[in-house]
């Protein structure tokens, strides 16, 4: 039987400006489909497409929002979390979000048949960095950026869930053209690819 897997989140969720198949849901489902990932001799594994809740300027409340409106499958094998960027981008306080992120981050659990070895949750990309934030305060918003993931990261643990640090390497390639969409914002599909490598490994190791 094959596994299902949710994906919630926002615009780096559902890949802003890639092709749906592009986006690190569906390169992660490629990855654990696929005979091994790279430097793991595991077999592939039989997973249906990712069912992805996920919107572009959603903040951690829209998600929420969304999430009551939705009809799920009774639980799924593997659940991700990304949110935050745009509560940040709207200079909401970090303390909403950790009250906010929590609230999600239990639902999700609650979606993986309430074992919190099966949820993931990535790590907030650091908008700054991109051609978008030209003439802004970069050192600002990583700042900001750093104090968000700080929160995401203790939420996360202390829920006994999984967390994925992607934002180092999203900083370091966030000036290469080579891994930004044509807006100066999102990621491209080869950044995505390496977020699907990262998850696609800590899924493996969590069956």
């Amino acid at each position: 039987m094959a596994y299902t897997y949710l994906a919630l989140g926002d615009s780096y969720t559902i890949g802003e400006q890639v092709p749906l198949y592009e986006s690190f849901p569906y390169q992660t489902v490629q990855l654990l489909r696929g005979a091994a990932v790279t430097g793991d001799p595991v077999p592939g594994i039989e997973v249906n497409a990712p069912e992805i809740i996920a919107k572009t300027g959603w903040t951690t409340d829209e998600l929420a929002a969304a999430i009551r409106e939705n009809r799920f499958l009774p639980r799924y094998d593997f659940v991700s979390l990304l949110i935050g960027v745009n509560n940040q981008y709207r200079e909401r306080s970090v303390e909403n979000y950790e009250i906010e992120f929590q609230q999600l981050l239990q639902t999700a659990i609650r979606q993986a048949g309430g074992q919190p070895g099966r949820v993931f949750v990535l790590s907030i990309p650091d908008w700054g960095v991109m051609p978008f934030a030209e003439g802004r305060d970069r050192n600002r918003i990583a700042s900001a950026i750093n104090a968000y993931n700080t929160s995401c990261k203790k939420i996360t643990e202390t829920h006994h869930c999984n967390f994925t640090d992607i934002t180092a390497s999203q900083r370091a390639d966030g000036n290469q053209a080579a891994y930004l969409a044509t807006d100066g914002l999102h990621p491209s599909g080869k950044e995505y690819a390496k977020w699907a490598l990262q998850l696609s490994k800590t899924i493996r190791n969590s069956l």
